[in-house]
């Protein structure tokens, strides 16, 4: 089953707004305007089930596999252990301070999967 993550921009337990704390000059600011990710969703569709555990959120599989390239990450590992340490990144994931990040094999599976 096909999974959708929603966006969190304010962090009400720590009040700590990441869309603030990411400077408008940013390139991945810039990215995140001209480059809609969720035409991904559309493309893999078919390849997720309907019963069962719910995936990550393709657009955020591709947004990873995206700053694998972007920032010349050597490794999917050494991206998942770097993107809980970098704001810009969880902030271009959506995700939050608190938020669990996907193991990296979420990665490769989707690779295989999508073809």
């Amino acid at each position: 089953m096909m999974g959708r993550k929603d966006r969190q921009d304010s962090l009400f337990v720590y009040n700590v707004n990441l869309d603030k704390r990411i400077r408008s000059d940013h390139p991945l600011r810039h990215v995140d305007e001209a480059v809609d990710f969720s035409f991904v969703r559309d493309e893999v569709a078919g390849f997720y089930g309907v019963k069962g555990n719910e995936s990550v959120d393709p657009e955020v599989i591709m947004r990873m596999m995206f700053l694998l390239f972007f920032d010349n990450v050597s490794s999917e590992r050494k991206l998942m252990r770097i993107i809980p340490e970098r704001l810009d990144y969880m902030w271009f994931l959506g995700y939050g301070l608190d938020d669990d990040i996907p193991d990296h094999s979420v990665l490769s599976k989707a690779r295989k999967r999508w073809g």
